[in-house]
């Protein structure tokens, strides 16, 4: 039977303004972006004083993307636009405080926008929401942490409780965090990796033996060639666009591979460059191919065959370290171009034209995001990827290599220290050997997983450390219903978010500090450490006042909890509150624990941290079951449509993940409006479709169809059939059962969906 989907936030009355996408990215409308969103929300002297200490060395790490800074040297405003918006945003002067909640009730804040929630600041004390109520009331941390123990002591099973992590968690709040959920007995630990790069981690590990990147920023600079694929770094990772065009300025060329052609891949007016900021700025990509959605694995099968034919392989690296290359040749040459034609809906002579430059590469790297990992076939598209650059050598050498772009500024720290719902067994042996626990051995749940356990019952507590979970997970209205399952739902949070107004039947928000924040413990100031998306650890020391007294750190949050559920189980030998008192402490754990964090106290001194150890990129080395690196092989698949378009999320330029700053798009032309689909303009023309028409999506489950309605039509240059909705409004039409193989990351960029015109 199909099913009207109740959006999660108010339809808008009107269609958005639109203009024409822009041609290049930042610049001056940048740095006017910047300093309104900064002076709006902190003012001028708070902005200078914060803004000033974004990625110094003695200042705090961008609570925004994971890109790296570069190796020992900082400009006088290492951070970007979205940077910016996020120290702002944590930054600023409004306040939840508990007059906010005792003036909105759960079904008023219900019907305000996202971006609402947003706006109204930082939450300052702990705030509960009893069951049968419509308002949060304040309650105390001790009160907090004995509710919190004393619903996870009456469980069945140490498995009926979850434990979910945000990617902006500290290394040290994150090794509590696990510490925690595997001292009471479950690794029920999804976190925000499990729905974006889940498939990067399980891809590369089985081909080269590590789930992350192995390229250095200074690798950029010694590149002949960087591929950019299913990735829009000009607003997810806009400081990624100065090592492009550093490169470009070296002599590197630079292809983008993407259904939407996005402005930061045009051109780019460096905010600190006046010749460029006021001129036309620096182009970045010499060439775009605009692919059908999830066509990706077969385009590369195109430029794999032609390497392969045209003999510019590898052969001494590929004979020394590498395993399956000839099962993989067979396969290759007996793909056709014109049937990838077909599918990626690129000219074949295109295909031979652009195949042919990438075979003279001798240095390359291919960098990715969502755009990849978001589909059914990511697995093996990403291991595709990994087979076209195993054929060059371009493993291991200087200008070379893999280049996952995380997007949460610890996502890939989070997992190194041990948030993983599939722990190896080497790092349960030592977290036992470090702490005295005895963890658990069985996988636990991963993101989708427990969305399911908490449908059924299976599970009953729901503890998030960070995020936006109802709005960030697939298929909202089966989320939102699995939440309310639960007895009791937690939130580690700095601001008000959709999550605190779909909860189990009690809710509790924990407000924390924040990564801009002074961190006071009774032993003095405390910092916290974070990796980036290129292996480099290094300290984040927050500088500003806390927005509120009330307000402790994530460590001395999961501390009490952990206190708390010591004393309940009469257990001891966790010093929970020393641990506390002293993130030196945690770091020990931690290098007893890893042992690539080697005297960490002492190496995370440094001004720029250190790098942790990655065989492929060091020497070669791959860590898989046969000691090398694979060649997978996999038959072309992509998604096929039985509907009518096929739909891929995006995100805006004014938001970071479910974190919606305004409400515009800018590089896109697109102002007050988010409830849009871009479209190609001969689909708006066959479907009977007009500018700014309300239309209504729907995406099918085996109980029938999900209507998400009202929709404003926007024209726009996308691949015919291919439409692009924002994330997260458009989550509800993503199927929960609808996951990457292997990886089970939903397939939000490739949603088949149907589209009607609206009939209210």
């Amino acid at each position: 039977m199909d099913e009207k989907a109740t959006p999660l936030t108010p339809l808008e009355p009107e269609p958005p303004r639109l203009s024409k996408p822009k041609k290049s990215a930042a610049g001056i409308p940048a740095i006017l972006s910047t300093a309104k969103y900064g002076l709006g929300n902190m003012g001028l002297i708070s902005s200078i004083k914060k803004l000033a200490k974004v990625n110094d060395f003695d200042g705090f790490d961008c609570p925004g993307c994971a890109w790296p800074d570069p190796d020992n040297h900082r400009s006088f405003a290492e951070f970007c636009e979205n940077g910016a918006k996020a120290v702002a945003d944590e930054g600023t002067r409004s306040r939840a405080d508990a007059n906010f909640w005792s003036k909105w009730s759960i079904s008023e804040l219900s019907k305000q926008s996202d971006h609402w929630l947003n706006s109204q600041g930082r939450i300052t004390q702990p705030m509960i929401l009893l069951p049968g109520t419509e308002y949060y009331v304040p309650i105390t941390w001790n009160d907090s942490f004995d509710l919190i123990a004393d619903n996870l002591v009456s469980l069945a099973d140490p498995n009926e409780a979850i434990f979910y992590t945000s990617g902006r968690t500290s290394n040290e709040a994150a090794f509590l965090w696990q510490l925690l959920a595997r001292r009471f007995g479950t690794n029920n630990l999804p976190d925000c990796s499990n729905m974006c790069h889940e498939s990067s981690g399980v891809a590369l590990n089985e081909s080269i033996g590590i789930g992350k990147g192995t390229v250095t920023l200074d690798d950029f600079n010694s590149a002949e060639l960087i591929i950019v694929v299913g990735q829009n770094p000009g607003t997810n990772h806009p400081r990624m666009l100065t090592a492009l065009r550093d490169a470009r300025k070296k002599g590197a060329s630079i292809i983008s591979i993407n259904p939407l052609i996005e402005a930061g891949m045009k051109r780019f007016k460096h905010p600190q460059n006046p010749i460029e900021m006021f001129g036309r700025g620096s182009s970045i990509a010499d060439k775009h191919l605009k692919i059908k959605i999830n066509s990706d694995q077969a385009l590369f099968r195109a430029f794999s065959k032609t390497i392969i034919e045209s003999g510019k392989i590898d052969k001494e690296f590929i004979s020394t370290y590498t395993n399956g290359f000839e099962e993989y040749k067979e396969l290759v040459l007996n793909s056709d171009i014109e049937n990838i034609s077909e599918i990626t809906g690129i000219s074949s002579n295109e295909i031979r034209e652009v195949s042919q430059k990438i075979s003279n590469s001798k240095s390359t790297i291919v960098c990715w995001a969502m755009g990849i990992t978001q589909h059914k076939n990511s697995v093996a598209t990403i291991q595709e990827i990994v087979n076209f650059l195993l054929l060059g050598g371009n493993i291991g050498k200087p200008g070379a290599g893999v280049c996952p772009v995380r997007g949460h500024s610890n996502v890939q720290g989070d997992r190194t220290v041990g948030i993983n719902h599939k722990p190896s067994p080497n790092f349960i042996q030592n977290l036992d050997k470090s702490t005295g626990i005895v963890s658990p051995t069985e996988h636990g749940y991963d993101s989708v997983e427990a969305v399911k356990a908490m449908e059924s019952g299976a599970a009953k507590v729901f503890l998030a450390m960070g995020g936006n979970f109802v709005s960030a997970m697939s298929d909202t209205n089966r989320t939102s219903n699995a939440i309310t399952n639960c007895d009791l739902t937690v939130h580690i949070s700095t601001k008000p978010n959709r999550s605190h107004l779909i909860t189990g039947k009690t809710g509790l928000i924990l407000p924390c500090l924040g990564r801009t924040e002074i961190d006071e413990s009774t032993i003095g100031r405390q910092f916290v450490t974070v990796e980036n998306s290129m292996g480099i650890v290094h300290s984040s020391k927050g500088q500003s006042q806390p927005a509120s007294s009330y307000l402790i750190s994530e460590p001395s949050i999961v501390s009490g909890i952990g206190g708390a559920l010591e004393t309940r189980l009469e257990r001891s030998g966790i010093a929970w509150q020393n641990l506390s008192d002293n993130y030196d402490l945690v770091r020990d754990l931690i290098e007893k624990t890893i042992p690539e964090f080697e005297n960490y106290n002492r190496r995370v001194e440094s001004k720029s941290g250190f790098y942790l150890p990655n065989p492929p990129r060091d020497s070669r080395t791959f860590k898989t079951k046969n000691a090398l690196a694979n060649f997978v092989c996999h038959d072309i698949s992509c998604v096929s449509n039985s509907d009518e378009f096929m739909m891929m999320t995006i995100r805006s330029h004014d938001q970071y993940n479910t974190t919606i700053y305004g409400l515009d798009d800018r590089y896109r032309g697109i102002k007050k409006g988010r409830r849009v689909v871009l479209m190609n303009e001969d689909d708006m023309l066959e479907s009977n479709f007009k500018e700014g028409e309300l239309v209504d999506l729907s995406s099918n489950r085996d109980t029938g169809a999900v209507i998400s309605p009202s929709w404003y039509v926007v024209p726009y240059d996308i691949p015919k059939g291919n439409v692009a909705t924002y994330f997260p409004e458009s989550n509800v039409l993503i199927p929960l059962d609808s996951v990457a193989d292997r990886s089970n990351t939903p397939t939000s960029k490739s949603v088949p969906i149907g589209i009607k015109k609206s009939i209210n």
